[in-house]
């Protein structure tokens, strides 16, 4: 009867395993397909000079990684890539926590204004690129209307190397704002609300709430957002190509873009691909960055 039983529990975690693998098949398939096979032959291509088609030629070893890191213009895509995510990420938190500090008071027709808020998740990244096309218009556009009643002199946002790069930023901040704050709203929400009232029966201020206890407590959510901006911010695309092509100057060829035209416009394969593995590189290092010093100051109790 022992054998049996034995037998029975190994034939039963048998099952349960190939069970459990039968239903992780349709994920496994579709990472394999669209995650994991793309990044090696991604490493695989950076290592080979590539014809038209993307075909391997011959074998090229770190050549096409040093050729990128002696060229100015690769550089300058480095150094337009983190200048983005400098502009775009700090500022877009700030602005989205600040709003959702606001739309979690409870205030009478609060629910309208945490839409407006929230609004600009439902706009598509081309359609977003569109309106900030005719802000930034220097014509008709609503930004240099804006310096003319101020008294300041026009400017062109978008041709002048100085200027693109943050009005692209700007633009970048108004489209990503609906998501972190609705992100940052739910954890406020998720906050015991006894928390506040002993501070309110204590006789703390608001700042000192805030500082103890809503951001403590909005700690995780902070991580997430933070890290999950930052990622978005290093993969940039749609509103760059909409708005500027990756100029003047290549003042806004961050290095997405410049996979983009190495691949699809020079038809230089390897060199993308090689590009694409730098950037992968420059996410991990930047997000373990992230998980290291910024984990230390998350409480998640």
């Amino acid at each position: 009867m022992k054998l049996q039983t034995k037998g029975h529990k190994r034939h039963r975690r048998r099952f349960s395993f190939l069970e459990g693998w039968l239903y992780l098949l349709p994920s496994l398939f579709l990472f394999t397909a669209f995650l994991f096979y793309p990044m090696v032959r991604t490493v695989y291509l950076s290592l080979f000079y590539t014809d038209t088609q993307g075909k391997p030629m011959a074998f090229a070893g770190m050549e096409n990684f040093t050729a990128l890191l002696s060229s100015s213009s690769f550089l300058l895509s480095v150094k337009s890539t983190f200048l983005f995510v400098l502009y775009t990420v700090p500022v877009g938190v700030l602005l989205a926590l600040g709003l959702a500090l606001l739309a979690n008071q409870k205030l009478a027709g609060i629910g309208f204004f945490r839409t407006i808020f929230s609004s600009t998740m439902g706009m598509s990244v081309a359609a977003s690129s569109v309106i900030w096309m005719f802000i930034y218009n220097p014509s008709i556009g609503f930004a240099n209307r804006l310096l003319t009643w101020f008294g300041l002199p026009e400017m062109q946002f978008l041709l002048d190397p100085s200027t693109a790069l943050i009005a692209v930023a700007v633009a970048t901040i108004w489209m990503n704002t609906g998501f972190t704050f609705l992100i940052l709203l739910g954890g406020l929400q998720n906050i015991d609300s006894q928390l506040y009232e002993s501070a309110k029966i204590a006789g703390v201020s608001s700042f000192y709430s805030l500082r103890k206890i809503t951001l403590p407590m909005l700690s995780p959510t902070l991580f997430f957002v933070i890290t999950v901006s930052m990622i978005n911010s290093f993969q940039t695309f749609g509103q760059i190509d909409i708005l500027t092509k990756g100029g003047p100057i290549d003042s806004t060829n961050v290095i997405v873009y410049s996979i983009y035209k190495d691949a699809f416009i020079n038809y230089n394969i390897g060199s993308a691909s090689a590009q694409a593995v730098i950037l992968f590189l420059c996410v991990f290092l930047v997000t373990i960055i992230q998980f290291k010093l910024g984990e230390r100051k998350v409480h998640y109790q």
